[in-house]
């Protein structure tokens, strides 16, 4: 019998289906957008069948919202680790800072959740929302209600409004960032500009109210 080398590299377990025609469909959504990549397309590169595709994400659009849960998955599990601190408004910041360095570390994820996350579909006129990307947002609608039970928020706002404006925010600061790599549109900052823009802005929010803002049309 040959004598075993014990250097030899250990085998590596086979990666699942699943998990390639994930891999596959978030290269090409990020390369070539959504609608222009079909899940024939999506298989292929996977090297794997459409029913197999079919099988494990029901559609196209159950397997983009799938990608986006696995990416907000990630981003969940980086807010949980680093989140030890007592003051929810360095949680909210920690919860903001994690979607920022998970995309940046995965720019098809980018990609995708800055020019893929809510369009209307051709063929469903609902706007996807994936549990993660919910689940993210609930956690953050939960540090503002804890932010103002301690007082440490202004209590004229609206949280489903400040969420959304949060969330919008640092969104459109990601998106331009991608825009601008594919047009001629000006983004000239980096993920460590959010973050400090960010540092600044949130603690704002605690500031003594001012004096409303009249509408247009008032006299």
């Amino acid at each position: 019998m040959p004598a075993t080398d014990s250097t030899a590299i250990p085998s590596v377990p086979a990666v699942s289906s699943r998990d390639r025609i994930l891999f596959s469909a978030k290269h090409l959504f990020a390369r070539n957008g959504y609608e222009n990549t079909s899940t024939v397309a999506i298989a292929r590169e996977a090297g794997t069948s459409e029913s197999q595709l079919m099988k494990h994400f029901g559609s196209k659009q159950g397997l983009l919202a799938a990608i986006f849960d696995r990416g907000w998955a990630r981003i969940i599990e980086r807010v949980q680790l680093a989140n030890r601190s007592t003051s929810p408004t360095e949680r909210l910041l920690t919860m903001l800072e994690a979607m920022i360095v998970e995309v940046d570390s995965d720019q098809e994820l980018k990609e995708l959740v800055a020019l893929e996350a809510r369009r209307v579909r051709k063929d469903n006129r609902d706007v996807l929302m994936s549990r993660g990307y919910q689940q993210f947002t609930e956690m953050l609608h939960s540090s503002l209600s804890e932010m103002r039970n301690q007082g440490q928020l202004r209590g004229d706002l609206n949280l489903d409004a400040l969420r959304s404006a949060i969330m919008g925010m640092t969104e459109a600061l990601l998106r331009d960032q991608v825009v601008a790599k594919r047009s001629e549109c000006h983004a000239d900052y980096t993920s460590a500009d959010i973050r400090k823009l960010l540092d600044v802005l949130i603690p704002t929010l605690s500031h003594v109210s001012s004096p409303p803002l009249k509408a247009v049309n008032e006299r």
